[in-house]
Order: structure tokens, then sequence, then C-alpha cells
């Protein structure tokens, strides 16, 4: 169910992977991986020299993740089972998150502790449903799943990061791309 969201047109994937610009050899963590969809395509994406981190709370979904990247032949992909504060094995040249931006308790301790593992250049990409999307009865709007994108920038930035780029592109979701200060 969550790859068959994250593939759909409304979605837009294709234009999400044309503007984060991902390239050989690149480290990418994406953090509340899912359904693995993105960190499928970015293991694509990277080739044989980069490394794809899926990093998820649940064991379930990241067990579901290593057996369609074994399927699909992909042997860049490392899952890892967090809770709690971040943590990763080395440092990224970008950071995914998409949809769970609302899931975070302590944001401001979130983000501050992500940062330094941010490769210099490095970037932090979050994609949230906008708090409007769908309806007043929408799931999203009735329990709580969405952030306003003033909330994101306000918040990421007082935790040391620059908005490089606010991408218009999807219907029903901020995409927001920052730089660590």
């Amino acid at each position: 169910m969550l790859n068959k969201q994250a593939s759909s047109r409304r979605c837009r994937p294709e234009e999400i992977l044309k503007a984060l610009d991902i390239g050989p050899g690149y480290r990418i963590a994406d953090i509340g991986a899912g359904g693995g969809y993105f960190t499928l395509r970015f293991a694509e994406a990277v080739g044989k020299n980069g490394l794809v981190y899926a990093v998820d709370t649940r064991q379930d979904f990241l067990a579901a993740i290593d057996l369609n990247a074994r399927a699909k032949g992909l042997c860049n992909i490392r899952t890892l089972l967090v809770s709690g504060e971040p943590s990763l094995p080395e440092k990224i040249d970008l950071i995914f998150m998409r949809n769970i931006y609302h899931h975070l308790s302590d944001r401001s301790v979130y983000f501050k502790t992500l940062r330094p593992f941010l490769r210099r250049g490095g970037r932090l990409a979050i994609i949230e449903h906008k708090p409007d999307a769908g309806g007043i009865l929408s799931f999203r709007r009735l329990f709580g799943h969405s952030t306003p994108k003033e909330t994101i920038i306000s918040e990421v930035t007082a935790d040391g990061y620059n908005l490089m780029r606010d991408y218009d592109i999807l219907p029903e979701q901020n995409f927001l791309l920052f730089s660590p200060i």
C-alpha cells in the first residue's frame, strides 16, 4: 500500500527524483522508508558505488525492503531499525524524509542530531502533507498527519539549516530542500 501511494502519478515521483538530482556514488538516508519505494529508486540512481540506508522504526517494513532489493538485484541498500534519536553509520549526501515530519516528537533535538551526519554540501529533503489537502474530512486532517509549511521552515531553520528551495510541484504535499549552516 505504501509503495502504491508513493508511486502514484498524483505524488509525482519522477519529478521528485529529478528535483533531487541524485548522482552516482551518493550516500542517501531514506528516513521513514516505509515500503521502500524511494529507497529502491535511490539505489538505482546512486549505482553500485553509492549506498542507500533505509531507516525505519518497523522491522516488517525493513524486511520487505530487503526482500524487494534482493528481487531487483540491488546490493547497495542497508536497512537500519531505529527508535528515538537518529543515528547513521556515516556522513550522508542526502537525507530524505517523506510524510514523517508530523510523527517526530521532539523535532528540534531530532534535526540538531541529524545535522552532523550531512556531508559538506549535503541536503535535507522534507516532503510533508499540506494540512488543507484532501478536504475537511480527510484522514490527514482528522488525525493530524500533516504539518504547515511555515512550521517546517521555522523549526528546521531554527535548528541550523538554510532553506535552499521550496518546490511547488506536489498538489497535496510540501517539498522543501534544506542545507546545514
